[in-house]
């Protein structure tokens, strides 16, 4: 064969072997696993409770293995008509950390304010760039003194799975979207 062709032959097997790696679905090293995420929680909120641990498990029953997380607080309040603000640090897998912020309007049958402790587990995050963007969601929440809850966001192929756990009197449900961003904004919008 001659060396032409037989270089020819090499690149376009290994352009067909990346193009089959690019399409394989994450491997158990680029994601973590429920104990990682347990111990991740536990350290960022002092303490694993039983309610924690039971939403860890649900959200890993429905979604598998998150490739990154947020760790932060976020203050909410609403009147029907509601705004949440939060701030947190982003973590990836590959040891990626930024400083990330969000915020977003709501509307629906809901009253009360509340200010809380965020654990939201992200799947499906090729790209850090690929987090700032709206994310919709719909909201149910009943905080008297504390309580964890749990919900899901998705724009496009990632979703997100916030854990919160807070103090305040809020309760109701209600629709909206958060945006994430690496910039604060009091603009809820």
């Amino acid at each position: 064969m001659p060396t032409t062709a037989r270089l020819f032959a090499v690149a376009l097997f290994s352009a067909a072997i990346m193009i089959l790696v690019g399409t394989l679905p994450a491997r158990a090293a680029d994601t973590y696993t429920q104990e990682e995420i347990l111990a991740k929680a536990k350290g960022f909120f002092g303490a694993t409770t039983k309610g924690l641990a039971e939403a860890v498990q649900k959200v890993f029953a429905e979604q598998g293995q998150p490739n990154a997380f947020i760790t932060g607080e976020e203050a909410s309040g609403a009147i029907g008509v509601g705004v949440r603000y939060g701030e947190g640090e982003l973590e990836t897998k590959s040891g990626v950390k930024r400083t990330i912020y969000w915020q977003g309007p709501s509307i629906g049958l809901d009253f009360g304010a509340n200010a809380s402790k965020v654990f939201t587990l992200i799947y499906h995050l090729d790209r850090v760039e690929d987090l700032y963007q709206r994310y919709p969601g719909i909201d149910g929440s009943f905080y008297v003194v504390a309580g964890v809850g749990v919900n899901y966001q998705q724009s496009g192929k990632v979703i997100m799975a916030p854990m919160r756990t807070g103090l305040g009197l809020r309760a109701g449900a209600s629709v909206g979207y958060l945006h994430y961003s690496d910039e604060h904004s009091w603009l809820p919008f």
